[in-house]
This record gives structure tokens, sequence and C-alpha cells, in this order.
């Protein structure tokens, strides 16, 4: 079953600073704001799913020599099922293409598995927690997204 398109949704990149609020209502909130950061924020590039200018979905990519890393990547519930996550992740697939970059990858929640498979990427090691909740390690070669 593919997820309707969401047609009013725009995309854009945004300063790590807007992703927080998101961040933490959908990952993490029952923790401080401040637990939704990540060390080096400044320095990855930020991607906001907008519905009629409200912020509904952020995602962040890190980039290191020719690999991304997909990190903090959240739909507000009310938006969860509408195809907005899946149009920002295309939209990120399509922004690595064009960089030219070879290996993509994430630290996905278990819950999130058959998510990700849907796009190419697959399981890489063994289960690990973070805070009490279970993640996996998923990856692909970028010209394997879909």
């Amino acid at each position: 079953m593919q997820p309707r398109l969401q047609p009013n949704l725009t995309i854009r990149q945004i300063d790590w600073q807007q992703t927080i609020p998101v961040r933490h209502l959908v990952l993490w909130p029952d923790r401080p704001p401040a637990f939704s950061q990540v060390e080096n924020d400044a320095a990855g590039q930020h991607f906001g799913g907008f519905i009629d200018d409200t912020l509904v979905c952020v995602a962040s990519v890190f980039i290191e020599g020719e690999q991304a890393r997909l990190r903090k990547y959240a739909t507000l519930p009310q938006f969860q099922g509408q195809g907005v996550g899946t149009q920002v992740l295309s939209a990120i697939f399509a922004y690595l293409k064009q960089a030219k970059l070879s290996y993509f990858w994430c630290d996905a929640r278990e819950s999130a598995i058959g998510f990700y498979q849907r796009f190419g990427m697959q399981v890489e090691g063994d289960r690990f927690y973070k805070s009490e909740v279970a993640y996996v390690k998923m990856a692909t070669k970028v010209a394997n997204l879909r």
C-alpha cells in the first residue's frame, strides 16, 4: 500500500534550531528538548516538510566523505501515515544522489525497519539500545535508494 502524497507539502532546508520542537515532541517527549540535539547539529544539512507554513516533518543529514547519515527524522503524529515523511525522505535521496554520495545509513528504531526497507535499506549488525529504545543500523548504497 502506497501512502497518499501531500500536494501542499513544501520541502526546504532549514536551520538546525528549527528542528528541535518537532524532534522533541516526536522522538523524546519525556526528556528535555536539549536531549533532541545532536552534538554537531550546526554541521548538518537539515530538511523540513511544511504544510501551510507549519513545520510537520524534520530530518537531519550529516555528510562525512562520501557517506551520509540520517539522524533525528521525525513527523508530527497527526501527519504520520499521510506520505509526508516519505516525500521528505525522497527529497533527501534526490539531494544525496545529486551530491554523488555513495553510502547512506541511519540508526533506525526497530519499529521503523519496514519503513526504511521500502526505500531499499537493509539491516546491518545487531540490535542496540539508546535510552532503552531498541535500534538497528540500516544502510544502503545511495544508488540503490528508491
